[in-house]
């Protein structure tokens, strides 16, 4: 399928090394995203387009906004709570640390489900080393726990159903490619088996971060290929956009009425021939003609 083309608009100030993670905050219009090398979380105000960066003591591979009004964030050792207040340093209150099983590993992709826990995978930094090492780990009330999941190289493409009971995993180490199904269990945050949903080898890029729709499709970056996915519930390709940098790393809907899409993208060793590297590490916004849904928040603080 040939990408089509959508227009989209600069939405940064900046430009991230490795962008990641955009979630929009519908009580104060505005999307937060991080940059995990540069160890910094941006805010975008939607009224007034200004941008507010925050530095943070190690890397931040996700975010989730809480109830209390601050910013729950999977980083390298473990478990956040950043208060955002007056730029240039965060706040920050240690939740929980975790247990790596090898050294050199962090916090990756992740976000709440819709009862409020905060799921995030880990990952070994040097890809090349293709070490399956990382796992899926739960926040919340009890603390964190976890591996829950395991054997991940790269776990990506973090997403949950409208309905709430299928939940979406990828990995993006060039060796799995792979995006796999998972009924999933509200109650007890339960996951059922890994079922093969879509395979990546037969699409352009690799699969990165990703977002659901109101209407059940699954939005996802193809990393390399410079390309935005859009898959049927059924795992039938819908469309691709194609934009204007190679890497772009993940997408989240927001806007006053959840009808843009937010791409967030990192900087590659070098430029990348028939892309715009002025654009490296940008937050894109493009309006993709479908509504999304509202990003759950963190509810389950665990009592200290």
């Amino acid at each position: 399928m040939n990408p089509t083309s959508t227009p989209w608009h600069l939405a940064s100030t900046t430009r991230d090394t490795v962008g990641e993670c955009p979630v929009w905050h519908v009580a104060t219009q505005a999307l937060f995203w991080v940059d995990i090398e540069g160890q910094r979380i941006h805010r975008l105000d939607w009224a007034s387009r200004q941008q507010a960066s925050w530095s943070v003591p190690e890397r931040v591979g996700c975010i989730a906004m809480s109830t209390r009004g601050t910013v729950i964030a999977a980083m390298e050792s473990g478990i956040f709570e950043l208060a955002l207040t007056d730029a240039p340093t965060a706040q920050v209150t240690r939740l929980a640390t975790v247990a790596h099983p090898q050294a050199n590993m962090r916090f990756n992709d992740g976000r709440c489900d819709a009862q409020g826990r905060f799921w995030a995978g880990t990952m070994v930094q040097d890809m090349r080393l293709a070490s399956p090492a990382g796992g899926i780990y739960c926040f919340d009330e009890n603390g964190l726990r976890g591996p829950l999941l395991q054997g991940y190289i790269t776990p990506n493409g973090m997403a949950f159903s409208p309905e709430g009971n299928t939940a979406y995993l990828s990995d993006s180490h060039p060796t799995r490619l792979k995006i796999w199904q998972h009924s999933f269990n509200g109650t007890d945050g339960s996951w059922g088996p890994q079922v093969e949903w879509v395979n990546m080898a037969e699409h352009p890029g690799r699969p990165d971060g990703a977002a659901v729709d109101a209407d059940g499709c699954y939005w996802i970056c193809g990393i390399d290929a410079g390309q935005l996915h859009q898959f049927s519930p059924q795992g039938e390709l819908l469309q691709s956009i194609a934009l204007p940098m190679s890497k772009p790393t993940k997408c989240a809907f927001g806007g006053p009425e959840l009808r843009h899409l937010f791409v967030t993208s990192l900087q590659p060793a070098a430029p990348t021939q028939g892309f715009d590297a002025s654009l490296d590490g940008a937050l894109l916004v493009l309006e993709p003609g479908v509504q999304g849904l509202p990003e759950p928040l963190f509810s389950r603080f665990p009592v200290r």
